[in-house]
């Protein structure tokens, strides 16, 4: 096996939003991603248990005016102790579903920018 000097660890996840400010306000209301820090105009670091998740609207990796990358694949899980009240308070809420509850430990719903997220049973 290859030695290496990089973790077996992930600090941190990117989710592209088009605009920090409002994404920070519904990431607040529908996952509880209120505590954090706006940081250069463009990230918003939130304050997580595990791996963090940072806000960004990534001006470095796109032209001006060029439309920001959507997570097409549910790349991201938030935990939930109950996956049926979770998916009940999201429907009841008006956010678009991709799935119904899968397997009775999952699903899938897109968040202001249209990324695909999922909830997972903890």
């Amino acid at each position: 096996m290859i030695k290496t000097p990089i973790k077996n660890k992930v600090n941190v996840v990117f989710i592209p939003v088009e605009d920090v400010v409002k994404a920070q306000e519904w990431y607040s209301k529908y996952l509880g991603l209120s505590e954090g820090e706006f940081h250069q105009g463009h990230l918003f670091v939130a304050e997580m248990e595990g791996t963090g998740v940072i806000l960004d609207s990534m001006p470095a990796w796109r032209e001006e005016g060029e439309a920001l990358p959507i997570l097409k694949a549910p790349v991201i899980q938030f935990a939930t102790d109950d996956i049926h009240e979770s998916y009940e308070f999201m429907k009841e809420n008006g956010i678009e579903l991709v799935t119904d509850v899968q397997f009775d430990q999952f699903f899938v719903f897109k968040d202001l920018d249209g990324n695909l997220l999922m909830v997972c049973q903890d």
